[in-house]
């Protein structure tokens, strides 16, 4: 358990310091595609998420899974997020480990928030965000996403 808690800590250090250089970047470029992402997610200072959805790219659509753990926020909600894809060059780089910066709110069935992701690659996810739920969400996270 100390373990993971110290690993918890340097994940969300690593993040914290590492995610709004690339949240804020203005110039992305063009969108290379569109995703759409559905989950859960938990949080009680820790949190935690799980889910799936889509990523369409060069007119295809490829089934993704999407899961991770980080810290920041208190509560549980349902949430579906949308946005464009950038700097995908081939379709092999969207998988992977990415650095998540989130911010939102969730009460009942009204909520709203923002979703920034980046891995190692240089592909970028910027996305909007509804919830369904209690929770205030503000953290980062290391998120794994793969195909299904």
């Amino acid at each position: 358990m100390k373990f993971i808690r110290s690993m918890m800590a340097a994940i969300a250090a690593t993040l914290l310091l590492a995610a709004p250089g690339f949240a804020q970047q203005q110039n992305l470029g063009p969108a290379t595609g569109s995703v759409s992402i559905r989950q859960i997610q938990v949080a009680f200072i820790g949190s935690g998420q799980i889910g799936g959805g889509t990523l369409t790219y060069r007119g295809k659509s490829y089934g993704i899974t999407v899961g991770g753990l980080g810290v920041g926020g208190i509560g549980a909600s349902r949430v579906t997020a949308t946005g464009a894809v950038y700097g995908l060059t081939k379709r092999s780089d969207f998988t992977g480990a990415y650095v998540q910066l989130r911010e939102g709110w969730a009460v009942g069935d009204q909520g709203r928030g923002r979703l920034w992701l980046r891995n190692d690659k240089g592909v970028t996810l910027r996305l909007a965000t509804r919830r369904q739920g209690l929770q205030l969400s503000l953290g980062a996270d290391g998120v794994l996403i793969g195909w299904k």
